[in-house]
């Protein structure tokens, strides 16, 4: 049965070391599960009975291109209009509980496992009507128009009914899980779930133009994070600037997965609309 890691209830006790793995770099952060507490949580408006963990935001130095949360609906909570800025896009994966999605006026019941791609603009509502909490990952993006290319549509689905596709060579010890098609150019991100069977590995370090946030859902690895080899858990975050080198090793002994964020499908912003001024 596929699990979802999730924050912990309470604080550590008194008698705890303070030690752990936290580190904020200028290539990347890793904030670990133990550091995500009740005492770091935001309420956010427009929302009832909810509480999230925020665990990236656009900020010099950190994120550029997206906002993570990690949310938590109480039964009974949810929002009307979830999303402040018409401009933007989301996706919500759940990993506990169950909710109802009104998108376009359509409803869905997801449970863990669920998917959900929002488009920018486009009105929706997420209530929890079970009588237990639900957790769910909220990433939102600034959707960024392609000539020639429409607004995607909505996508509801869940990773169970989905294969995944085995990458090259690897014969599906590396395997990702990928909710919209690679090359679908009305698409400016993709949030996606790769896979890794113990002792899989990424054999070279990646280094590429796309920003990364990764949240590990099970399992454990150690990864190679721009100079640094990282011990990571179920439940901790990564966060990893464009260029970041990365690379990392499964440990076993199940599987070590985790949801990927990644911006693409676009040319690199130069110096904004006109750049050095308009042609002549």
């Amino acid at each position: 049965m596929t699990t979802y890691a999730a924050p912990r209830d309470g604080l550590p006790p008194q008698t705890a070391l303070h030690t752990g793995r936290a580190i904020f770099t200028t290539a990347y952060a890793v904030i670990p599960r133990g550091v995500m507490t009740d005492i770091v949580t935001s309420v956010l408006p427009g929302w009832a009975r909810t509480r999230a963990w925020i665990i990236a935001r656009p900020m010099s130095g950190f994120s550029e291109t997206f906002s993570q949360y990690i949310v938590e609906v109480e039964p009974g909570g949810g929002s009307d209009a979830p999303e402040p800025d018409a401009g933007v896009e989301g996706v919500v994966f759940v990993t506990e509980g169950r909710l109802r999605l009104t998108l376009d006026g359509a409803a869905h019941d997801l449970a863990p496992g669920g998917y959900a791609f929002v488009p920018p603009g486009m009105a929706w509502a997420l209530h929890n009507a079970g009588d237990r909490p639900a957790r769910f990952h909220w990433i939102r993006k600034l959707y960024e128009p392609a000539p020639g290319w429409p607004v995607p549509a909505p996508v509801v689905t869940n990773e169970q009914d989905l294969t995944p596709a085995s990458m090259p060579g690897t014969k599906g010890v590396w395997a990702t899980t990928r909710f919209v098609s690679n090359d679908n150019l009305s698409h400016d991100m993709q949030v996606n779930i790769v896979t890794f069977q113990p002792g899989g590995s990424i054999p070279f370090e990646e280094t590429h133009v796309m920003e990364h946030g990764l949240y590990v859902l099970e399992g454990k690895a150690v990864y190679k994070l721009n100079s640094d080899w990282v011990e990571v858990e179920a439940g901790d975050f990564m966060w990893l600037r464009a260029f970041c080198p990365q690379a990392c090793y499964a440990a076993g002994p199940g599987p070590f997965r985790y949801l990927l964020y990644k911006d693409m499908n676009r040319h690199a912003r130069l110096r904004g609309p006109g750049g050095f001024g308009a042609a002549r």
